[in-house]
């Protein structure tokens, strides 16, 4: 894909609400310096307010919003929805499967019902996971059923482990799942096809927020080195999971392998992290498609749900 001649307005929406908020700035600076590269008449926004966003986007009249937002409050669907009723067309997928996409739990369901292997589990809530002790066998997995990053997310080795477990809000959703230990496995998907797989190897722990985003703290194998066979199985759980949900353009789904347990689903994220660290544009540079190339089908695949 090469430099257009375009009059296209894009704001970049980056920051927000979420725990995740550093992790957008430092993705949707990288977008819009991309962006401008290409030619795009480039805005940002750093999302703070939600009235201001509204009255930017009335000033600025953007052509399109290119969704730079991680976690909560914004790929959630909350921003799909709003873009929707305004009518501004935006990147990345719709209101529906970004609500889906951010629950783990939903997903799970949605897997499992596409004959997709996932982890035994169950949800409660984080009051009900301190005052009752879950019924899987340890090691297990605690993390929220809607945040992303890996923030509050923890493994339960011991007893002692689930003192050390805090959440501010009593009533967040956690999902308790069973710990597949193996190889670390993460598959993009472009324009509803997978080719590549990519093995997470971090010097110390799992890819929890720090290992994602800490220079050398976590090796990326790509192409990951496992059977063919196992390869397969991860590009085509990638393509089911993105065409399920309906995702638009691009989605990132994550799995854990081994031999006893099988290639096990773990969770989709519909808007993939675009920093220095992130494993999407490098994935897509391993396939020929450069970081401009990247956000530049983003913004031309951009859409919004027609209100007839």
């Amino acid at each position: 894909m090469t430099k257009i001649k375009t009059n296209k307005r894009v704001m970049v929406i980056i920051g927000g609400f979420s725990s995740e908020r550093e992790v957008s700035i430092k993705s949707g600076t990288n977008v819009a310096q991309a962006l401008k590269k290409r030619n795009y008449d480039v805005i940002i926004h750093d999302l703070t307010d939600s009235k201001k966003l509204i009255d930017e986007l009335n000033t600025q009249k953007p052509d399109v919003v290119f969704n730079a937002l991680h976690g909560n409050w914004g790929e959630d669907g909350t921003i799909p929805a709003l873009l929707d009723l305004l009518q501004i067309p935006y990147t990345h997928s719709g209101m529906l499967a970004s609500a889906v996409g951010m629950n783990k739990h939903l997903c799970k369901l949605i897997a499992e019902k596409s004959n997709i292997k996932t982890a035994l589990g169950q949800k409660m809530t984080a009051r009900e996971f301190i005052t009752k002790a879950p019924t899987l066998a340890r090691p297990f997995i605690v993390k929220p059923v809607s945040d992303g990053s890996s923030i509050g997310v923890f493994i339960v080795n011991n007893p002692e482990d689930i003192f050390k477990i805090r959440y501010n809000d009593p009533e967040t959703e956690l999902l308790i799942e069973k710990y597949i230990p193996g190889h670390e496995l993460t598959v993009m998907c472009y324009q509803g096809k997978s080719s590549v797989v990519t093995e997470l190897k971090p010097q110390v722990g799992f890819y929890d927020y720090e290992n994602k985003y800490t220079q050398d703290k976590t090796t990326h194998i790509l192409p990951a080195d496992i059977p063919e066979d196992i390869k397969n199985t991860c590009l085509s759980y990638a393509e089911i999971m993105h065409k399920k949900l309906g995702c638009k353009t691009i989605s990132r789904s994550d799995f854990r392998y081994n031999p006893t347990d099988g290639v096990v689903f773990l969770e989709i994220n519909t808007h993939p992290g675009l920093t220095d660290l992130s494993l999407v544009p490098e994935q897509a540079n391993s396939v020929g498609i450069s970081y401009e190339d990247l956000c530049q089908t983003l913004v031309e695949e951009a859409t919004c749900r027609p209100l007839k």
